[in-house]
């Protein structure tokens, strides 16, 4: 896809983005709730525009027969996952993908999938710009099951905890509905967002088996204020420990053979634990 002279690049969004989280905490850290309001706005924005630059316009595309999708099926998942911007299970982006995008990504296809990144990459590290791995669990830093996620996002982002599922259910229907929301929404991006909206209070307004993506967005939005630190705070802890514990393909696909645990104790080994 062709980007426009003087347009930031993807890359640049990343950049500008995560500078723009750390300053949305500090500010919130300050109490300066009115600075925060102004830069979470400029955050929203700024993640627009790399919706815009990665994905395209939201506008439906002429679908395909069912099975035939028009990318691999490695880049079909990294679409879906780029647009949820959370981990997911592979049923989750397999119905983002036929909701939004031409085309269906073949479910047999994504049993193996995770595998075959993994062997990718221990064969020919960072070869590709990016791989489909798993999420992270943040008591062990193993595989969460069934949950895949993108190599190039934050290692925080990768991670689930206590908290995690929920928070990360709030955040794709943030961005679902948010991107839903600048076009018109077709009838099977309308049942998806029913599925979100019918789980998340004050979510539901109108007529069953539709959401309007507005109410849903704000909704979403305001549960999400309410577990996004606790959630960030067990995440970010975590994510030292990988850093400091995990080596790079570890730190992507999880440690199998040992759980590294936030004790300090001896890592356990075969499922056994030290005294």
């Amino acid at each position: 896809m062709s980007r426009s002279p003087g347009l930031p690049s993807p890359d640049e969004l990343e950049t500008r983005i995560g500078e723009l989280r750390t300053a949305v905490r500090r500010a919130m850290a300050a109490g300066d709730r009115r600075a925060a309001r102004d830069l979470r706005a400029e955050l929203r924005e700024a993640e627009r525009a790399w919706d815009d630059a990665v994905l395209g316009a939201p506008a439906p595309a002429p679908r395909e027969e069912a099975g035939r999708g028009l990318l691999p099926v490695r880049e079909q998942v990294h679409q879906a996952l780029t647009l949820l911007g959370a981990p997911a299970a592979p049923k989750l982006i397999g119905s983002v993908y036929a909701a939004f995008f031409p085309g269906e990504i073949p479910g047999a296809r994504l049993t193996s999938l995770r595998r075959d990144e993994e062997r990718s990459f221990r064969t020919a590290p960072y070869a590709r710009p990016y791989y489909l791995c798993a999420a992270l669990t943040a008591d062990l830093l193993a595989p969460a099951r069934g949950l895949l996620t993108v190599s190039t996002w934050p290692l925080e982002q990768r991670i689930v905890g206590p908290l995690s599922p929920r928070t990360d259910f709030l955040t794709s229907a943030l961005r679902l509905a948010e991107h839903a929301g600048r076009g018109t929404p077709s009838p099977d991006v309308q049942r998806l967002l029913w599925r979100f909206a019918s789980n998340i209070p004050g979510a539901v307004t109108g007529t069953v088996g539709t959401a309007d993506p507005a109410v849903l967005a704000d909704a979403a939005r305001a549960e999400l204020d309410v577990h996004r630190e606790p959630d960030r705070r067990r995440r970010e802890a975590a994510a030292a420990r990988a850093r400091e514990r995990l080596d790079d393909a570890e730190r992507l696909f999880g440690s199998r053979l040992r759980a590294v645990r936030a004790s300090g104790r001896r890592p356990a080994i075969n499922g056994e634990t030290d005294p």
